[in-house]
């Protein structure tokens, strides 16, 4: 019998991604991203005042930046352990940011209460593009926008979560995170919801010292990376290196012994319709 997305078991999907990302620690890689968050806050065009949700926020990083903005910011997700990181960074910087735990596919906000959405390589991950979608649109008010920023399918963090597949078990067959990426699915995930998109392809740009380094760093922090060497034997873990360091090499513009590889994201704003919107 093929699986179906509609008989998949949503549930226990998400507890393992909980157990994944609360792995590592991934406020060690967020960290390095916040220039994407500032981007997203920018482009947005948010203004003081303005009552902003950031789901799937991790450890706060574009909560946070639009906390610095003037704006009255709540950040939710599904890991404690990382909204503690970011109850942690909002103490340091005095940013009045509250977090909440939720579940970007059931936000527990009642309809139209935020002024503006946004997520940063953050909803993506949920299993269930469509119920999600709903959600963002549902929090978000008549008129206000949704901002994303998600990798793409085609760019350098597609590439790598391709190759780490290819030495993993056969998973449930998800929809794949990086189509957040590509503007033609938002526009089918918000259909009839949104009465404008704009969409800019853009790259952040991993520096490390060393290409492995990289895949070091990563495995260390990155719970699904961290995740993916741990089920395998010496032996497959060496042959996922090698994979890695091929398509690093393969991305790679240093021309030296360093780490510069652009990594596309797509930063998508959504205006939502005026009108009210059937989920």
């Amino acid at each position: 019998m093929t699986t179906t997305i509609s008989t998949l078991d949503f549930a226990a999907i998400k507890s393992r991604q909980q157990q994944s990302w609360a792995t590592g620690d991934y406020g060690m890689i967020g960290t390095s991203l916040l220039i994407i968050s500032e981007r997203l806050c920018e482009a947005v065009d948010l203004r003081a005042g303005q009552k902003v949700l950031d789901v799937a926020t991790g450890h706060g990083n574009t909560a946070l930046a639009a906390a610095r903005r003037f704006c009255t910011v709540i950040g939710v997700d599904y890991v404690p352990a990382l909204l503690e990181r970011g109850w942690e960074r909002a103490s340091v910087e005095h940013l009045p940011v509250s977090f909440q735990e939720g579940d970007a596919e059931a936000l527990p906000f009642r309809d139209a209460t935020f002024d503006v959405v946004l997520s940063t390589q953050g909803v993506m991950f949920a299993p269930n593009h469509a119920q999600t979608a709903r959600e963002l649109l549902r929090v978000c008010r008549p008129g206000g926008k949704i901002g994303l920023a998600n990798w793409t399918p085609d760019g350098f963090i597609g590439d790598i979560f391709r190759t780490v597949a290819r030495h993993m078990p056969p998973q449930a067959p998800l929809t794949p995170a990086t189509l957040w990426g590509s503007e033609a699915y938002l526009r089918k995930l918000f259909s009839g919801a949104i009465s404008d998109l704009q969409a800019t392809r853009r790259n952040f740009v991993f520096r490390y010292p060393s290409p492995q380094d990289w895949i070091s760093f990563f495995r260390e922090y990155y719970g699904p990376l961290a995740r993916a060497f741990a089920a395998l034997d010496p032996a497959g873990q060496d042959a996922l290196n090698r994979d890695l360091l091929a398509r690093i090499a393969w991305h790679n513009r240093s021309g030296d012994a360093t780490m510069v590889v652009p990594a596309e994201y797509l930063e998508a704003v959504a205006t939502r319709a005026g009108s009210g919107w059937d989920a």
